[in-house]
């Protein structure tokens, strides 16, 4: 087994966690807040189904410059009721952009991030990977809370919850 297809098998089951958690996000409330600081509701739910996106990014284009000039910008924020056929479309891609790849290319090829031009980050591609889940994982367990917070079951993701009690 390669690392290309332990990546594969780690989106899968990610990704059939976070159709769990984007499948309970209640309609109505994607204004909603627990902290005038914190992300809304739908802009969280959103980002936590579109992150799959980020693999396919990582992986077919070299860079992301997060300040880009105006009109350039690629993100649209799902409404509350595309979460879920959201989630599957950019997984579905993520899937394909890492079939097309080889552990070399993961390995010996950097991705970069920007702001503004300057580059903020680089690193192994394989590392942008690991990071992008990790980070996917956080976001979707802070909308677990928002989930809780606003009265919605709470699905068992990694073992049960108080709404769900099956170990998946």
């Amino acid at each position: 087994m390669n690392l290309t297809d332990l990546f594969i098998a780690e989106v899968d089951r990610e990704t059939e966690r976070t159709r769990r958690v984007v499948a309970n996000v209640p309609t109505g409330k994607d204004d909603w807040k627990p902290h005038e600081k914190s992300m809304a509701l739908g802009r969280l739910a959103g980002l936590v189904a579109s992150m799959p996106s980020w693999i396919s990014l990582a992986l077919d284009q070299d860079e992301l410059d997060l300040t880009p000039p105006p009109g350039a910008g690629q993100y649209q924020q799902p409404s509350t009721d595309q979460l879920v056929s959201t989630l599957e479309t950019l997984a579905a891609k993520a899937r394909v952009s890492l079939q097309a790849r080889d552990d070399d290319y993961l390995f010996n090829t950097k991705w970069r991030l920007k702001a503004g031009g300057a580059v903020v980050l680089e690193d192994p591609r394989h590392i942008v990977l690991r990071d992008t889940i990790n980070h996917w994982s956080h976001h979707r367990g802070q909308l677990t809370v928002y989930l809780r917070l606003v009265g919605a079951p709470v699905p068992a993701v990694y073992g049960p919850s108080a709404d769900d009690k099956t170990f998946r």
